[in-house]
């Protein structure tokens, strides 16, 4: 049986905490990984939740722990007393948009009042439990996001709505000290829910950049998802150095298919990791793969690999 959008989404942003299971099978392979500490490496919930045995917020935050990771995110405000438990962060909220919360964005007048609020309202639980960011999306180009035949949004008119709305919250999260990541996806890949975004306004780094940096707000910057911009721009390392004074959030997974980073895709992350370091990043790295094997293999992998 096939999963659409707002179920994947749903076990994604909104599953909490549970009951903690076998501590000692759970985290056999989990040796810390992670030793070098020149990268902060974050675990994206929803890719773990949402597969093969759906790790919930207690195992995923063990195993993490366990290897060496700092964070787990994408989750929201129900789980964080978990991840203080465990001595963990959360790099980056969700936004609070319900369903698919990248398909009604900044760009459409039509949902940009609510976004605002619901961001808002995100932020405002961010400062209070010192999560430092929290997710941002163009949303979809068609005038109803849900209705590909209700006419487009020009990408004109997209950015300069993105910019206005923007611009209204960033003193808020100024404020309040919360950085709004404003995600970039692509619109390529239609094989499944997630690896993919037809539709998406903002598939463009450089136009997403550009939008972040007519905002001009220091706490609003990009989220700079490594798959998605080798899917739609490639050419990874110049556009990092390109862009590094907006880059507030990495993401990471394989391509093609945003599975595991592992020989059989084309992304080579220790010299993608390395001019982070060198650009002096200093976020976070969330993993973002879905798993096609065993998920906590594929995951020590991605730490091993990245912690350069």
């Amino acid at each position: 049986m096939s999963l659409s959008r707002r179920d994947l989404l749903h076990s994604a942003f909104a599953a909490g905490a549970a009951a903690s299971v076998g501590s000692e099978t759970m985290l056999e392979g989990a040796d810390k990984v992670a030793t070098k500490g020149r990268i902060k490496h974050s675990v994206v919930f929803w890719c773990f939740n949402a597969a093969g045995d759906k790790w919930d917020i207690e195992k995923t935050c063990q195993i993490s722990k366990s290897l060496g990771c700092e964070s787990i995110e994408i989750c929201g405000p129900e789980t964080w007393d978990v991840l203080k438990k465990h001595g963990l962060k959360c790099a980056i909220a969700p936004n609070g948009m319900p369903g698919a919360p990248f398909m009604k964005g900044f760009n459409n007048p039509r949902y940009q009042a609510e976004v605002i609020a619901t961001t808002s309202k995100m932020i405002d639980d961010c400062a209070a439990a010192g999560v430092p960011n929290v997710i941002a999306f163009t949303g979809y180009k068609w005038n109803d996001a849900e209705d590909p035949t209700s006419g487009e949004i020009s990408a004109a008119d997209g950015a300069a709505n993105c910019i206005a709305g923007l611009k209204k919250i960033a003193p808020y999260a100024e404020k309040k000290g919360v950085t709004i990541c404003l995600e970039h996806l692509n619109s390529r890949d239609d094989s499944h829910p997630m690896k993919g975004h037809p539709g998406y306004q903002g598939d463009d780094i450089d136009y997403v950049c550009d939008i972040v940096r007519k905002v001009g707000s220091p706490r609003v910057k990009v989220l700079f998802d490594i798959y998605h911009v080798q899917v739609m721009n490639g050419d990874v390392i110049r556009r990092i150095e390109q862009h590094k004074d907006v880059i507030g959030h990495i993401h990471t997974a394989g391509n093609p298919g945003r599975a595991e980073l592992d020989d059989t895709q084309e992304i080579n992350y220790p010299p993608i990791m390395r001019k982070l370091i060198e650009i002096g990043y200093q976020g976070y790295v969330g993993h973002e793969f879905i798993p096609t094997r065993d998920p906590l293999a594929g995951l020590r992998q991605a730490v091993q690999l990245c912690d350069v």
